[in-house]
């Protein structure tokens, strides 16, 4: 007998890493997909808000329902705020490599990315240690 993953085309829950906040994936084909984020960092020094569009291209992984890997890149608006400074608008360049999980039988995905950035402005940087887990409801 053949176990058949559940197939979604939607989904929204929340990712979490260096940055958490609201997600919300959407496939646009059977193997291409919009990520779009809604981010929020919060620390002693700092305080920033981001929102991040991704286009992801996925392939199943063989002999394991429910696992795709994908790949893909995109853009993150957003603003930072230093304590006791103006904020900043700051623009970057987003790649993301990662595995998408759909349980078989229930409405939960899981996601597991790497994010690293080319930071455009307000001064040009490359952070690479963006790692999250998304869980999200799928319909």
């Amino acid at each position: 007998m053949e176990t058949k993953a559940q197939e979604y085309k939607n989904a929204l829950g929340v990712r979490l890493g260096s940055y958490n906040g609201v997600n919300f994936k959407t496939f646009v084909s059977k193997d291409n997909a919009f990520d779009l984020n809604l981010s929020f960092r919060n620390t002693s020094a700092r305080k920033d808000v981001r929102f991040t569009v991704l286009y992801e291209f996925h392939n199943p992984v063989q002999n394991a329902p429910g696992l795709k890997w994908f790949y893909g890149g995109g853009g993150s608006i957003g603003s930072r705020r230093y304590v006791n400074d103006d904020g900043q608008l700051f623009l970057s360049a987003v790649g993301t490599l990662g595995l998408d999980y759909t349980f078989t039988g229930a409405p939960i995905n899981l996601g597991l990315d790497w994010r690293p950035q080319l930071v455009i402005t307000p001064d040009t940087d490359v952070t690479a240690g963006d790692v999250g887990l998304a869980v999200r409801f799928t319909f």
